[in-house]
């Protein structure tokens, strides 16, 4: 019986034998386009490449490239969090309005977003991979002794612009080695996200609750050093994880990357690298990988613009954007994981961003605000996101869910919970309704972190995780400026974060592709 590929021949000059199906080790392996895709010589290699790494199979080298890209969903949970988490310390000895920290945070994420999600696909994965945690890392060390509001705007800004390229370019770096059968471990490193809450949090803990003032009366510097502490550790923490990767780990370079554009010489070394660092060989030739090129020029190599990283030719042009939209079913799917990303984004930065100090006002309100019991109810929360993890790891494997259902329910549950917030009549009751948000959010992260990058090609990915990405950190931009004129001690914010995540998660089921069972290209 014939593939949906090979029905669509007529739209595609290549014959179907060189469209091969991936290892029999997990079955008939479909590609996510298998209905046809705009460009069949670069689908055709992706799926010879897709072969080799299938074969060559889940090794030590993508076991420890879990570990290291996990850094980057660790560096994304810390600092776009610390807004949150000092912000009471912060506007005591400063005296500024609380949003504007976050507001800087937000548009920091944002350049990161744009610049290393289309970057990457520019000079490739590696710069990128190396660069951004080296500048979270000195910039956050350099925030702890800020003298100013203004400086330490500044610098947790430039945080961001490192930050935010960690997840457009690790899930893409992750996804371009990995098997199509362990595709679903790109959700699963959502769990370093909950570990890096997890760890910010119990730092914060002892020293924001120990060595801060305890209003913003009289409040010096000697008074209130626990906010900097804490960006001294987590500034440290994020250079040593850099440090790992740059020293320690060697990162190879995408060979689908390098496949598209001309360097199919280049992709085939990192394949046999790849093999040799796990401990086996592969048997894929140049020859083969060309084979596509040959099929469509008559039997002749295919004239293909070669060019080097961070060479004239390596300039940004807008093909990786207009490929997202190549036809109506890509222009529908990018769109709506924009949009998703997008009212995700504003819904969850304007609730995240000023958790503690909900959680401290309404505390208070009850008579248990204190910095103390605040942070306590933070550690609590964070390790609720770990299991969270695992499950939606599990849930996007399921039949008949799969991804857009995993994050269709968890969004659903998400807003529902957030809803239940303002039944609160204790702190603790108001606390057990956050565990069940943090829970099923940390399922909608990890799903939505994963679902972007395995729909988009391999050679416009890091363009389309910039796009989803951006769309997010826009959103996230605008959530402090409408908390600044909001009156956060109404539930109004959680009214409509609650609505705005339900109908993320709508969105996602009307999504065309569903990653599940099939490879990414």
């Amino acid at each position: 019986m014939r593939s949906k590929s090979e029905d669509s021949t007529p739209s595609s000059p290549l014959p179907a034998l060189l469209l091969p199906d991936v290892s029999p080790i997990t079955g008939p392996a479909i590609d996510l386009y298998e209905d046809g895709y705009n460009d069949p010589v670069y689908q055709a290699k992706a799926r010879i490449l897709n072969r080799a790494i299938q074969d060559i199979g889940m090794g030590r080298y993508q076991w420890y490239l879990f570990v290291v890209t996990g850094f980057g969903w660790f560096a994304d949970s810390v600092w776009p969090l610390l807004s949150g988490l000092i912000l009471t310390p912060v506007v005591n000895e400063f005296h500024f309005n609380g949003p504007f920290l976050s507001l800087a945070s937000n548009i920091g994420l944002l350049v990161g977003a744009v610049f290393w999600g289309l970057g990457c696909d520019i000079w490739g994965r590696r710069w990128s991979f190396n660069i951004t945690l080296f500048i979270a890392g000195i910039f956050g060390l350099a925030s702890g002794g800020a003298p100013s509001f203004v400086a330490l705007a500044s610098l947790i800004a430039i945080v961001g612009v490192g930050v935010g390229g960690n997840l457009p370019v690790d899930s893409a770096v992750f996804l371009d080695f990995v098997p199509g059968s362990h595709q679903y471990l790109l959700t699963i490193l959502s769990i370093w996200w909950c570990l890096g809450q997890l760890m910010s949090s119990l730092v914060a803990w002892p020293l924001i609750a120990n060595y801060s003032c305890a209003s913003a009366s009289n409040c010096t510097r000697s008074d209130n050093m626990g906010w900097r502490y804490l960006l001294f550790i987590l500034g440290g923490i994020t250079l040593s994880l850099w440090a790992v990767r740059f020293f320690i780990f060697t990162l190879l370079e995408s060979p689908r990357f390098l496949s598209g554009i001309g360097r199919d010489a280049d992709a085939i070394e990192v394949i046999h690298k790849l093999a040799k660092f796990n401990g086996k060989t592969s048997p894929i030739t140049i020859e083969e990988l060309e084979a596509p090129d040959r099929a469509t020029s008559g039997g002749r190599s295919s004239p293909v613009e070669r060019h080097n990283i961070f060479s004239k030719s390596s300039k940004y042009d807008t093909g990786h954007i207009k490929a997202l939209f190549a036809t109506p079913k890509m222009a529908w799917s990018t769109s709506l994981l924009i949009a998703i990303w997008g009212v995700i984004g504003l819904a969850s930065t304007l609730y995240n961003n000023f958790l503690p100090y909900l959680l401290s006002s309404r505390g208070a309100a009850f008579g248990d605000g204190s910095l103390y019991i605040t942070y306590r109810n933070q550690v609590i929360l964070s390790v609720i996101g770990v299991p969270a993890a695992l499950l939606a790891g599990w849930a996007v494997e399921l039949p008949y869910i799969g991804r857009r259902g995993t994050l269709a329910i968890a969004s659903g549950f998400t807003g529902a919970f957030l809803f239940a917030t303002t039944t609160s009549q204790t702190s603790n009751q108001l606390l057990g309704w956050n565990c069940g948000y943090v829970f099923f959010s940390n399922i909608m992260y990890g799903v939505l972190y994963a679902i972007s990058p395995e729909i988009f090609p391999a050679k416009d990915r890091g363009t389309g995780n910039g796009l989803t990405s951006t769309a997010s950190r826009v959103f996230g931009v605008l959530a402090p400026v409408i908390a600044l004129y909001a009156n956060l001690a109404t539930a109004v914010p959680v009214y409509i974060a609650g609505a705005l995540i339900i109908l993320a998660g709508s969105l996602a089921l009307l999504l065309p592709y569903e990653p599940r069972g099939k490879v990414s290209i």
